[in-house]
């Protein structure tokens, strides 16, 4: 009887060992691809497009900005990672960043952003135009 308790708790522990760890979700990163145009006066408004590879997939994204204070007209194509994706819809969402900068034609751009579900971008890559940005900016992506 002892021995049939004692096996009975053990494979009960194992059972909710198993369950546990089964119900966690690790965070993931897939990569990203991005390419955005933005022009502006005071105002600057942008908009684009993207590809978010994750898990072997490959999902479609569509993007939309505002910043503030931005003079001139850009090109730039950003390549880099997602990270703490739990799934491929937690990338949708309002990224934002404040700072200062200024590139020139042929300039590499570097942001780090992050959305409030906690996935953060880091991307990077050439622009190709004239701008020059102070103060906040924010992008928006949602999946198509």
């Amino acid at each position: 009887m002892v021995s049939l308790v004692r096996t009975f708790r053990f494979v009960a522990a194992v059972a909710a060992v198993v369950a546990f760890s089964s119900v966690q979700s690790y965070a993931q990163t897939g990569t990203v691809r991005l390419n955005i145009v933005k022009a502006g006066f005071i105002v600057g408004v942008g908009g684009g497009s993207g590809v978010l590879h994750y898990h072997g997939k490959s999902y479609p994204l569509r993007l939309g900005g505002i910043g503030i204070g931005s003079l001139g007209v850009a090109s730039v194509s950003l390549a880099g990672t997602a990270s703490n994706l739990h799934s491929p819809s937690d990338i949708a969402g309002t990224y934002g960043a404040a700072g200062a900068g200024a590139t020139f034609v042929g300039g590499a751009q570097v942001v780090r952003l992050q959305n409030e579900k906690g996935v953060v971008l880091r991307l990077s890559g050439p622009q190709i135009g004239f701008q020059v940005s102070l103060g906040l900016a924010g992008m928006t992506i949602a999946m198509q």
